[in-house]
């Protein structure tokens, strides 16, 4: 399933004194995270399966930093990466607020820093935040439910952070992540246009059987109970009319994990509602898109680049 549980070690950090660099009622505070080297990268985490050694150590660069963040959502000490430039040169970026997928994760930044190496020489910050329970996190994930607020409680910290451009704010979503994008998008985040990729849309079909159905029960111990709220709130299926900025759907035609009939449902229901949105079919493409990422990014940029304020 596109949510299975992970757990990992947490790898090695450069502190800002001897703890976190915030201290007191500060609002946030970050600390800046050390690049492990590709063989530890690999005994930690999925790193292979989402770049090259090449890519890898390239994402390494001197030139951007990686922090990571912590915030308060809800009351709870809670994740997110930041990755921008050294230098900032009195500019101001857009941002990219990316949405990772599978459920509970540890140490992830390895498998997420070839990609925000891509977006961010196209110019764009990336805020990533890791929810609930994830990284360190305080709180329970319940995919998609209370920890939505994690992602919603990122615009304050957005203005905290340095040089971005709070006009030029877009949501990028993989898998669950998707599913998280569409229900900011209805809640009212403020983005000017988002994509995703191996989103699911319509949770109901995901947990009719099989693996899915006893994985929504490992999730939602109550979910037979709760069957239809569950399903209803992560289902944009159910709620198109309400997905009222620019959308890019990306699906892998082999998608394995979410069926790519879910993307192309959502875009005929969009269709109907007349919202501006395009989708991509990347024929053999497997869930996270990973054999066409650097086409899967392009498009991204290309994407948000033609819908940002002046």
């Amino acid at each position: 399933m596109p949510f299975a549980r992970r757990s990992l070690p947490l790898l090695l950090l450069i502190l800002t004194g001897a703890a976190w660099a915030g201290q007191g009622d500060r609002p946030i505070e970050r600390r800046v995270y050390v690049c492990p080297t590709w063989d530890a990268a690999v005994k930690l985490t999925d790193v292979e399966k989402y770049a090259t050694k090449d890519e890898y150590i390239a994402a390494c660069d001197n030139r951007f930093v990686l922090e990571k963040v912590r915030y308060r959502s809800d009351g709870l000490a809670v994740i997110a990466y930041f990755y921008h430039p050294r230098k900032s040169a009195g500019t101001k970026l857009p941002v990219i607020v990316f949405n990772r997928g599978s459920y509970i994760r540890g140490d992830i930044a390895p498998e997420l820093l070839p990609m925000f190496h891509r977006l961010a020489k196209a110019g764009f910050a990336i805020v990533a935040p890791m929810y609930r329970e994830s990284d360190g996190g305080e709180g329970h994930d319940d995919m998609g439910g209370a920890d939505l607020n994690d992602l919603l409680n990122i615009i304050p910290v957005l203005n905290q952070l340095d040089s971005l451009d709070t006009r030029n704010v877009f949501l990028y979503g993989e898998s669950r992540g998707g599913m998280m994008v569409f229900q900011a998008v209805r809640d009212g985040f403020p983005a000017r246009a988002a994509a995703t990729f191996g989103a699911f849309t319509d949770l109901g079909e995901i947990t009719s059987s099989g693996s899915g159905a006893a994985t929504a029960k490992k999730i939602w111990p109550d979910f037979e109970e709760r069957r239809d709220e569950i399903i209803s709130r992560r289902s944009a299926i159910r709620w198109p009319e309400r997905l009222g900025i620019p959308l890019l759907l990306m699906h892998g035609s082999s998608d394995s994990d979410v069926s790519p009939t879910q993307t192309l449902l959502l875009a005929t229901q969009l269709a109907k509602t007349q919202k501006e949105f395009g989708v991509i079919v990347f024929p053999g493409g497997k869930h996270t898109l990973q054999q066409h990422r650097l086409e899967r990014d392009r498009q991204v940029v290309e994407f948000f680049r033609r819908r940002m304020a002046k």
